[in-house]
């Protein structure tokens, strides 16, 4: 059918504007061929590194996540009844902005460590993973690498989130101090006679492993997203043979 024989294309062509696979989609066109399934799986696989470095490279920019709105890290969900009562703490406002701040820029500075372990995950992708992508949902690229790399992603990445968060910024001030001196002032105040009678309870959170996983959550946003938007977006073929591709498909 011609959807099935355009569709491998069009996955290969989903998150990357790589000059080699568009020359061999462009051949294969010209010629009628179908692609081989040893092409498709490479395409899959280029397709997948390129485009997770894609979405890596974006958030390890300055304010990669911190003025995104869609992965911004904000405080874990325990603190919030300190920053419901963070006018009972001296210059609790400040502090709270600041660990922000930082907790953003640490995930920023260790995003890119997360290149070589998506590389690793893709190598080892198979037939039957590839034709699963080919006949899966708008997703399911994002869906394959979150299945097998999530778990093996927290592991080798918490040590670099950990690096981050111990790293001296602004004010030779680290994430972690920072939010130890956010957490036990609050604590302080909880852990008084004062604090149990109001009901305040402390905060206590493995702080690495939240940064971690929300990190990793958002980068898998982005990854969604960067496969989605050629998919579904006719502004976002921006060459004629994308045009030509997704225009049959839409047909």
């Amino acid at each position: 059918m011609k959807t099935i024989r355009f569709f491998p294309l069009l996955l290969i062509l989903v998150l990357t504007g790589c000059a080699e696979l568009m020359q061999i989609a462009q051949q294969t066109l010209d010629e009628g061929k179908p692609l081989t399934q040893n092409e498709i799986i490479a395409g899959l696989k280029e397709a997948l590194i390129v485009g997770t470095n894609k979405s890596a490279d974006k958030l390890g920019v300055t304010d990669g996540y911190y003025k995104d709105e869609l992965v911004k890290i904000l405080l874990p969900p325990e603190a919030d009844i300190i920053v419901k009562n963070i006018n009972k703490i001296p210059g609790g406002n400040q502090l709270i902005e600041d660990v922000l701040l930082k907790i953003n820029r640490a995930a920023e500075d260790a995003v890119s460590e997360a290149k070589p372990i998506f590389v690793n995950s893709v190598t080892s992708m198979t037939i039957s993973d590839a034709v699963g992508i080919l006949k899966g949902d708008d997703n399911a690229a994002t869906q394959y690498l979150h299945k097998t790399t999530y778990n093996e992603l927290s592991g080798l990445y918490r040590p670099k989130i950990k690096a981050s968060v111990e790293k001296k910024l602004v004010g030779d001030i680290s994430t972690a101090q920072s939010w130890n001196l956010l957490t036990g002032k609050w604590n302080d105040v909880a852990n008084s006679i004062v604090g149990q009678i109001a009901g305040f309870k402390p905060v206590e959170i493995d702080l690495d492993e939240y940064l971690t996983n929300k990190a990793l959550d958002g980068l898998f946003l982005k990854i969604e997203a960067e496969e989605k938007l050629i998919r579904k977006d006719p502004l976002a073929r921006a060459s004629e043979l994308l045009k030509r591709v997704f225009g049959s498909l839409d047909a």
